[in-house]
């Protein structure tokens, strides 16, 4: 007991304000009273995140006395609901205005229905323990060999979903999850003209020039082969796995087993991406509608018209909105027909 009442002391909740000052936004930090200098626009929201990074690492608890802190404080953070389940995470937050930041230990069902939240992974935190899959008792096969690589894609996608605006483009959070993935600790990054090529993103500028002006990177020089990136977002740099596993798994993000559609748009593509990276096993598979949206940076109604046209491709056998609990579920082909199997049925919306 005195074990456990020794580590209740420690607060895993973190905030930090970027206050206006002139010649810049300054980061200030209730828990260590930092004050930083006037940051420019573009490095801001890094700082913020780095600076809870290091808070999170530093007061860091093992899993079983990690406890969700939202519901410590009355579960304010959020509208009403069932009530705290499942595994206790690392949510981070952010206000409207996004000047707010707050990095808090929260349970799942907390942070599903806290807005503008995305779960922070173990990866980008450097927590020391053991990778574990979301879906360790998956029996499909054909899944287990890029179960670690849809991991990583699917954590790396969910910070972006906090990390980048609300209205980044699909194509330009395609090429931020490659440069992400791809980034060395110094933040350079490397992508070779045949790599842009295959994503179909070799000659469009505007996607650099947008994730340049949310100051996420800063813009390469075009004339140069291979093209060489220096990422601003200083929370990407210090990813637990190793450079090469990260690689794999940008590798497997281009042809996202079993969701592979290279010629289609971005849209189209980055749906698909997130519903592989969602897929664990066999048969119904599902997400939260507000997850798909976040991650995807469409509205509810475009994401129910690009789930209709993986669909309609054959990509999907059916998907199904339910609308009571928000969550979406859908089917991946069978390769043989299973007369006695029920499911749902072609395109329908609960």
């Amino acid at each position: 007991m005195r074990l456990a009442d020794a580590h209740a002391a420690v607060r895993r909740i973190w905030t930090v304000e970027l206050r206006p000052r002139p010649g810049g936004p300054a980061l200030i930090c209730p828990s260590c009273t930092a004050h930083t200098a006037p940051l420019t626009g573009s490095s801001a929201r890094s700082a913020a995140l780095a600076h809870l990074a290091c808070h999170a690492r530093a007061d860091a608890l093992p899993a079983h006395l990690r406890s969700c802190q939202c519901q410590a404080r009355g579960c304010r953070w959020h509208p009403r609901h069932r009530g705290c389940a499942g595994p206790v995470l690392l949510a981070l937050t952010r206000d409207g205005s996004g000047r707010t930041w707050r990095l808090a230990d929260t349970c799942a069902a907390c942070a599903a229905a806290t807005s503008h939240t995305a779960v922070v992974p173990d990866t980008l935190s450097g927590s020391p323990g053991p990778s574990s899959s979301p879906c360790p008792s998956a029996p499909a096969r054909r899944f287990h060999s890029g179960l670690q690589e849809r991991v990583r894609v699917q954590e790396m996608l969910t910070y972006l979903g906090a990390a980048l605006p609300r209205f980044t483009s699909p194509a330009a959070r395609l090429l931020a999850l490659q440069c992400a993935l791809r980034t060395d600790i110094r933040g350079h990054v490397r992508l070779p003209a045949g790599l842009l090529q295959g994503m179909r993103l070799r000659q469009n500028r505007e996607l650099w020039l947008e994730l340049a002006h949310a100051g996420w990177l800063a813009l390469p020089d075009f004339r140069a082969l291979p093209v060489q990136v220096r990422l601003l977002d200083a929370a990407v740099l210090d990813q637990a796995p190793g450079r090469r596993a990260r690689c794999r798994a940008a590798d497997w993000a281009l042809r996202p087993v079993p969701l592979v559609l290279p010629a289609a748009a971005p849209a189209l593509r980055l749906t698909a991406l997130v519903l592989a990276a969602h897929t664990c096993t066999r048969g119904e598979h599902s997400a939260d509608m507000d997850i798909l949206t976040r991650l995807c940076g469409h509205s509810p109604q475009q994401t129910g018209e690009l789930l209709d046209r993986l669909v309609a491709t054959r990509t999907l056998e059916a998907w199904q909105h339910n609308r009571q609990t928000d969550e979406v579920f859908w089917q991946l082909p069978q390769p043989q027909a299973q007369p006695h199997s029920v499911g749902l049925p072609r395109r329908h919306r609960a």
